[in-house]
């Protein structure tokens, strides 16, 4: 697997190379935005960690080129941001997870596999209601009659797969992170909150309705009858 580092403090970029290539991935490594985002755009790379707060281009820039251009490559920000918001414009630029600063190294390797891994274990068609949902070609379809493709990133296609899955089922944030982020941290479970709010904003856009609720201090359940 080779990984891309973009990161302009050279202690940390050393420590992270050092680190993933005891962990047997090889590593490049960029100083600034416009050199990074040049190794994303002209190589092929299993997976990016991306520093915030870079020079030249910022690390969300870089995201959104990296996206612009039709990438998938996933995207693992490094940051020391703690606002909620300052994370919903992380993932609206395309990041798939982040990672706090400071942080330890078995974490990060943790969310690295988890971005690696395939999560799809089934081709079953899934029907709900109105939706279909395809996990083999990942692809969401709403209405019986001439049904309308709802476009979804694959975490957000994962979450919504897994609650449906779940149906009636009243599924909590650590449940969640630990099943579709395949991460045993309980520590911070806001990405959940980021990306159900982008999934019910995509959902309601297509016409499916609020079919997503909200269980405070819990998590997350869709209801049968939310999608009759």
């Amino acid at each position: 697997m080779k990984l891309l580092i973009i990161e302009d403090e050279p202690g940390m970029s050393s420590f992270l190379k050092e680190g993933l290539e005891e962990a047997s991935y090889t590593v490049d490594i960029a100083s600034d935005g416009k050199s990074g985002l040049s190794l994303a755009l002209t190589n092929d790379y299993d997976l990016i960690i991306l520093d915030w707060m870079i020079p030249v281009l910022s690390g969300i820039e870089v995201c959104r080129q990296v996206r612009k251009v039709g990438k998938v490559v996933p995207i693992i920000f490094l940051t020391a941001k703690k606002n909620l918001d300052d994370l919903v414009v992380g993932f609206d630029a395309g990041a798939n997870d982040y990672i706090k600063k400071p942080f330890e190294f078995e974490e990060l390797l943790v969310r690295i596999k988890a971005q690696l891994h395939n999560n799809i274990s089934s081709d079953n068609i899934i029907r709900a209601g109105q939706l279909t949902i395809n996990p083999m070609s990942h692809q969401v379809f709403f209405g019986l009659k001439d049904p309308k493709e709802i476009i979804l990133t694959p975490k957000e296609f994962a979450l919504l797969e897994f609650l449906v899955r779940n149906m009636d089922r009243v599924c909590t944030r650590n449940l969640i992170i630990k099943k579709i982020w395949e991460i045993p941290f309980e520590s911070d479970t806001s990405v959940v909150d980021v990306f159900v709010t982008f999934l019910r904003r995509k959902l309601e856009k297509a016409g499916c309705g609020k079919i997503i609720q909200t269980i405070y201090g819990i998590g997350y359940v869709v209801r049968e009858r939310d999608l009759l």
